[in-house]
């Protein structure tokens, strides 16, 4: 099974167009920090109550005096994830924002966003279109530019 840790954003959007079941047929077990538990759980976020299924494992830190040189760039829960996905050497760290996205990548790890999770999804047949979620998503609030909507919605021949 495949290590896989995500940031907040990932399970918000896809929790909030009810696709959440996606990370489990597609990862089995997703690993969170306890930022990223607190940011959802507290904030009441779409898939807060997901977080107590078996899909989801909370893990804290094991070097948080690591997070010091992350937090003057990002948020908590982002520089959480990339620590713990360091730390546990995670085959995938999922992450949307791309200032952390890029972060991530530096740190040699293997970095996907939701578009890739949504893509992934569609290859295994789990969804048919990827484009009527993305749409929803945007919907309920989540944003994408218009270059990068069009770009990759083209690129995957749905534009």
């Amino acid at each position: 099974m495949k290590k896989v840790v995500s940031n907040a954003t990932p399970i918000i959007s896809l929790a909030g167009v009810e696709k959440l079941p996606i990370f489990n047929d597609l990862f089995q077990k997703v690993i969170i920090p306890g930022a990223v538990f607190k940011e959802i759980y507290l904030g009441k976020y779409p898939g807060y109550k997901d977080l107590d299924s078996d899909l989801f494992e909370i893990q804290e830190l094991g070097n948080p005096e690591k997070l010091d040189f992350l937090l003057n760039e990002l948020d908590r829960g982002e520089s959480e994830s990339i620590l713990l996905a360091k730390e546990i050497s995670a085959d995938i760290l999922i992450i949307d924002e791309r200032h952390a996205y890029k972060i991530a990548q530096s740190q040699g790890l293997n970095v996907i966003g939701t578009l890739s999770v949504l893509l992934m999804a569609k290859e295994r047949g789990l969804i048919k279109n990827i484009k009527p979620v993305l749409d929803e998503m945007i919907n309920q609030g989540r944003w994408y530019s218009k270059r990068v909507y069009e770009y990759f919605l083209m690129s995957i021949g749905e534009l």
